[in-house]
């Protein structure tokens, strides 16, 4: 994944000996507290009865760039080592692809030598490096006053709290960081917890959205065409596997509005020319204008479920029934907020780099 500055690659596989990230062009002297790098991957892993029941310790070991708790301007190399794979769970996928899952297609596209297990290289398993890059660019954002903060909004078609009904605060979105269900306070917890509950029984598995918020951006970040705000996150948030939507501010509702109405006036506000309204999600012509920069992410349902499903044999080419035992969630969208968090962050950091660069 390359920017205009960070240059990214994301390594390993599901069940392989370790996962892990390299990336370059991240400044020197950025501080890693390792509590709070803790803190912030273990808001990834399983904390609810709907995740899977796989646990690792997900302790980044940096092998390069990194020196005496703060970043060299190195290449950085963060390694997670695997502990805790069942393989064995995944024996029969070589033959029946799973539905929606990568199975089959990286089994052609590679030959039949791609390492499928727990979904190989393309497993969520793989988000955890990205949020390894992901605390560095907040840890560099919040230095220069810039907050950026996710959770979820809505969970298998119950909606609970979203910035299209106020934008949320930091200490919103703070308060719900860590919680096995990370919604924004006032939401309809119990009615997902429900839902989740139902879903899980019948051995099925629901999507949800994700909602990021930025808070404190310039005017100015990003550029128009291939290197927009815009363009830069989206290509972040297709990073994780399990992406299939996206919109900034109104997003899609906007195609429903008249220009009167979906239109952002500008305004002075204690003497800064900014909008009025925040439609268009603090970002206009691929350049951010000082607004709250908001995003939604679709996250789609877990492929992997107990509840019988059709497939094929592509050995012996015969339509089979399939039904996926081992370790799996019920919704992938409750430890994917703070994954569309640091995707947000690591697209913000290169324009902030980017823009620092050409004004130094």
């Amino acid at each position: 994944m390359s920017f205009a500055c960070l240059n990214i690659t994301v390594f390993g596989e599901s069940h392989g000996p370790a996962v892990g990230v390299t990336v370059e062009g991240l400044p020197a002297g950025i501080p890693i507290d390792e509590q709070g790098l803790r803190a912030f991957m273990a808001r990834r892993k399983s904390q609810s009865a709907f995740t899977t029941a796989r646990v690792e310790d997900d302790n980044p070991v940096f092998l390069s760039g990194v020196k005496n708790g703060y970043t060299t301007g190195a290449p950085i190399n963060a390694t997670i080592y695997n502990a805790n794979q069942k393989s064995e769970d995944y024996a029969a996928l070589c033959d029946v692809p799973r539905p929606s899952h990568a199975d089959f297609v990286a089994g052609v596209k590679y030959g039949g030598f791609a390492d499928l297990a727990g979904g190989g290289h393309f497993s969520g398993r793989l988000t955890a490096p990205l949020c390894v890059v992901g605390y560095l660019a907040e840890t560099y954002l919040q230095k220069r006053g810039v907050f950026v903060g996710a959770y979820l909004s809505e969970v298998g078609g119950v909606a609970a709290s979203s910035y299209r009904d106020g934008l949320p605060t930091a200490e919103d979105i703070m308060a719900a960081q860590g919680e096995a269900i990370p919604v924004l306070r006032g939401a309809s917890k119990k009615e997902i917890e429900r839902k989740l509950q139902a879903v899980k029984a019948d051995g099925d598995s629901v999507g949800g959205v994700v909602e990021c918020v930025a808070l404190g951006l310039p005017v100015g970040l990003g550029e128009c065409g291939f290197k927009s705000m815009e363009g830069r996150i989206a290509s972040a948030i297709f990073a994780m596997p399990a992406t299939k939507g996206l919109e900034f501010g109104s997003g899609f509702a906007l195609s429903q509005m008249t220009g009167s109405a979906g239109n952002d006036p500008w305004v002075i506000d204690g003497g800064v020319v900014v909008p009025k309204t925040n439609h268009n999600g603090g970002i206009n012509g691929g350049i951010t204008n000082g607004a709250p920069l908001t995003v939604r992410v679709a996250v789609k349902p877990t492929p992997s479920i107990v509840k019988e499903q059709d497939s094929v044999n592509v050995k012996e080419m015969t339509n089979v029934k399939l039904s996926v035992g081992g370790r799996h969630d019920a919704c992938i969208a409750l430890r994917a907020v703070p994954v569309v968090e640091a995707c947000v962050a690591i697209a913000i950091a290169d324009a902030l780099i980017q823009a620092q660069g050409q004004n130094g």
